[in-house]
């Protein structure tokens, strides 16, 4: 059997850390991934907050994968100056949390420009996000998601190989690729494979583009799960169901239909030969 580390994000459970954290644990999670805590972006969590939130984890064993930012959600033609300010912010929580990964994306572009035409733009403010990642022994997740640079396998390829630092890496979402008309595993898993170091687990119908746990839709999960076995992965698998809301700034599910999709993950994972560890 392999062995990964189940994580979620929170927020899709509840707005208050607690309820995450007890949800998440009962579903057999010992990790976090922290989108929001109270209602509030992660970025913009004052310190006490950020300090209150680091108390809760501990008195809980709860380990934190990942900081879960809207860095890059915005039009690339901006000043990266306000960006790499919200690093900072995500950086400080990552290290006083324990997380060695900050999720971002690859930028909005204005209506009528094309793709192309931001290619230099979104890889010159990557470039500049991952030194400042690298210099606090930090890594970036690009997370694949519709609208932005890097929303296809051939352009996350792309800005990868663009930036060409360790310190940028993928994380997978099967699920957005189908919205993007991608067939996830046959179109871009071994392009991406070299590159992928963390694993965000929501399906989707192709004809509709509706989210759905895993295994229910056409995001090819089985096939991802079982390359990722035959390839050694051992990292993060973490639970971004967005069945009750899904929007441009996040999801929401509630608690019952986040174990609805962790759940559905659980059987997928097993049925491939993937088992979860039970440490923080």
């Amino acid at each position: 059997m392999t062995t990964w580390t189940l994580s979620g994000f929170g927020d899709e459970i509840d707005p208050d850390p607690v309820v995450q954290i007890a949800v998440l644990q009962a579903l057999g999670a010992n990790h976090l991934e922290v989108r929001s805590a109270w209602g509030t972006n992660i970025v913009e969590l004052s310190g006490d907050q950020l300090s209150q939130l680091k108390i809760i984890l501990d008195e809980r064993g709860m380990g934190v994968s990942a900081i879960a930012s809207p860095i890059g959600k915005v039009d690339v033609a901006e000043p990266i100056e306000a960006e790499l300010k919200r690093l900072d912010a995500a950086i400080n929580a990552a290290q006083l949390l324990g997380a060695g990964f900050i999720r971002i994306f690859s930028f909005y572009r204005g209506e009528g420009i094309a793709v192309e035409a931001i290619r230099d733009r979104v890889i010159d403010h990557l470039g500049a996000l991952a030194e400042r990642a690298g210099q606090a022994g930090l890594v970036l997740l690009h997370e694949n998601e519709k609208g932005i640079y890097g929303d296809v396998p051939a352009r996350v390829h792309d800005l990868i190989t663009g930036v060409g630092s360790s310190a940028l890496k993928v994380a997978w979402d099967n699920a957005n690729f189908v919205q993007c008309g991608v067939r996830p595993y046959t179109d871009g898993f071994d392009l991406l494979l070299p590159h992928l170091a963390y694993l965000q687990v929501k399906d989707a119908k192709a004809d509709t583009g509706q989210v759905t746990p895993a295994g229910e839709g056409d995001g090819q999960l089985a096939e991802t799960v079982a390359g990722l076995r035959d390839h050694g992965f051992d990292g993060f698998a973490s639970l971004e169901p967005h069945l009750a809301i899904a929007g441009q700034l996040g999801g929401f599910s509630g608690p019952a239909a986040f174990g609805r999709a962790a759940r559905a993950f659980a059987f997928l994972t097993h049925t491939q030969g993937v088992i979860f560890d039970d440490g923080p």
